[in-house]
């Protein structure tokens, strides 16, 4: 019987298709391929959309830039004839402040710059300890649930008009701190400064626990964390009925300006000090733990000097938000263009620089003194706006250097 041969099979082509759809596949690779390839027309009206888009931006962007460049042309062009005339000496060594005398009328501004600096320092007195005690807790003590209620709360205030915390400072606050003087600034000093004392109390407490011989951690914890919290609601008690006593003469003064700034202050430094904290990120806080840190020793050693650069930031743009406030400290802090006697009474009323501006402006004629004067003031809180900028961008580099070790 003859045996067939085998023929061997001819060998399969890698492009040859093994189905039914390769034919498609092939076309549709061929068909992109052609799309790939540009016309040069196509190519020049490519490169004429990015750049006409780039351009663009670019507009937008230097838009905020060319608006700071014109208004400190425009304050300066108005500032520089009582500059060139009257000089700077007057302006920034008097406190007489009488531009609109006819007979003599004096520019010394001195009055209304210690006045601006004493109601930023009261306001950053009462917003710094609460707004960071507030990011703190926000941030790393209150739970997930209580804080998605509360942050929104607190940032609630920076949507209220000025205009109503001034009505509210000279109509409701200055007569209650004018007939209620000294038990409502006791009262005050107790809302500022106990979740300070108490934080403080559990941050001390935790981070010295490990620093007293004894056998249980947790009850020197306690034990440390009580006798701090005693000693700081003994520190409050004292201040309080030393407050308690004092007499208030006006409700309009820089006490009531500082606190309403303060209030309207503390929704900027508590949510950025607090975006602050978050960005420092999860992995940072359970490298802590499992080196054996506790958490008051991760917040104090860890977490607060790494969100160090924001949380001076956020210091810094609730300082900015309070030196260019107009509405309240025009309506309640008396307008008195002179120092306080003695220089530290927050009792007396003073005079901003805002509300100078503000008051005087519309009784000035264009092209007088008087009118000049008042782009003066308005350049030197520009001049005061800008640094107080440039300062917190070098911080924040600064510390962002720190941290990178370069």
């Amino acid at each position: 019987m003859k045996k067939k041969r085998r023929g061997v099979p001819a060998p399969r082509l890698a492009y040859a298709p093994r189905d039914g759809h390769g034919e498609s596949r092939m076309a549709v690779h061929k068909s992109a391929q052609r799309d790939l390839t540009m016309s040069r027309r196509a190519s020049r009206i490519q490169r004429l959309g990015r750049a006409v888009g780039e351009g663009f931006l670019f507009l937008v962007t230097s838009l905020s830039m060319l608006a700071v460049l014109f208004i400190f042309y425009y304050i300066a062009r108005d500032a520089w004839p009582f500059i060139r005339q009257q000089g700077l000496a007057e302006f920034f060594g008097s406190g007489e402040w009488y531009p609109s005398s006819e007979e003599q009328p004096s520019y010394g501004a001195q009055a209304i710059f210690f006045g601006s600096a004493m109601v930023t320092l009261g306001s950053v007195v009462v917003a710094v300890p609460l707004g960071i005690a507030a990011a703190v807790c926000l941030s790393d003590v209150l739970p997930f649930v209580v804080r998605q209620y509360v942050k929104p709360v607190i940032e609630i205030l920076a949507a209220i008009p000025s205009v109503a915390f001034g009505f509210f400072a000279l109509v409701v606050f200055a007569p209650i701190l004018q007939e209620q003087g000294g038990p409502l600034l006791a009262l005050l000093c107790w809302i500022v400064f106990l979740p300070v004392a108490l934080l403080g109390a559990l941050v001390l407490g935790d981070v010295l626990a490990d620093r007293v011989p004894g056998k249980n951690r947790g009850t020197r914890r306690t034990v440390l964390t009580s006798i701090f919290g005693v000693a700081g609601l003994g520190l409050l008690a004292w201040a309080g009925s030393a407050l308690s006593g004092l007499e208030v003469t006006s409700g309009t003064n820089a006490l009531n300006v500082s606190f309403i700034l303060g209030m309207m202050a503390l929704p900027t430094i508590v949510s950025v000090a607090e975006d602050a904290l978050q960005a420092t990120g999860r992995e940072l806080r359970e490298g802590s733990y499992a080196l054996g840190a506790t958490r008051a020793e991760t917040l104090c050693r860890t977490i607060i000097p790494a969100a160090m650069s924001g949380i001076v930031a956020a210091v810094i743009l609730g300082i900015m938000r309070v030196i260019g406030e107009t509405m309240v400290v025009w309506m309640a802090s008396g307008n008195t263009a002179k120092i306080p006697a003695p220089w530290y009474d927050f009792l007396e009323p003073v005079r901003t620089i805002t509300a100078s501006i503000a008051g005087d402006m519309g009784e000035a004629a264009r092209g007088t003194m008087r009118f000049h004067v008042l782009f003066t003031l308005a350049l030197a809180l520009l001049v005061i706006s800008f640094v107080m900028n440039l300062l917190s961008q070098w911080v924040v580099n600064r510390q962002r250097r720190k941290l990178s070790g370069s």
